[in-house]
């Protein structure tokens, strides 16, 4: 069974940077995409960043484009996500997924992933 467990978030000032990891056990990442999706207070899921663990092909949403960068290491099978410059609208809970689709249908279809969700860690921006 594909599991993740993800840790990395807190408090942060808006301006300010964090690095979130997700380690992944079940599977082996060589092949696989694999997500970081966020969850705001009484909102959906929704796709944040996605890459491809073969050929780095990655995704992301706009309102992170040059703000947040995606990574890999596959030995370790872990996801990193790098945030920087963080926005009051960029809190909430992130969650990491795996699937075989293309890196922008995984990202752009959280509802995939409903039922597998993990703990995530809870990002807190805010002055």
């Amino acid at each position: 069974q594909i599991q993740f467990v993800e840790s990395g978030g807190g408090l942060v000032q808006p301006g300010g940077s964090l690095i979130l990891s997700c380690v992944g056990s079940g599977f082996t990442f060589n092949n696989w995409r694999v997500g970081w999706f966020r969850q705001a207070p009484g909102k959906e899921h929704e796709g944040v960043s996605c890459i491809n663990t073969y050929d780095g092909q990655t995704y992301y949403a706009d309102r992170v484009k040059g703000r947040f960068t995606i990574s890999t290491d596959n030995a370790k099978n872990t996801v990193f996500l790098h945030m920087n410059d963080l926005k009051p609208e960029d809190a909430g809970r992130y969650f990491c997924a795996a699937d075989l689709a293309t890196v922008t249908t995984m990202c752009m279809s959280p509802k995939r992933y409903l039922g597998v969700w993990g703990q995530g860690t809870l990002v807190t921006v805010s002055s």
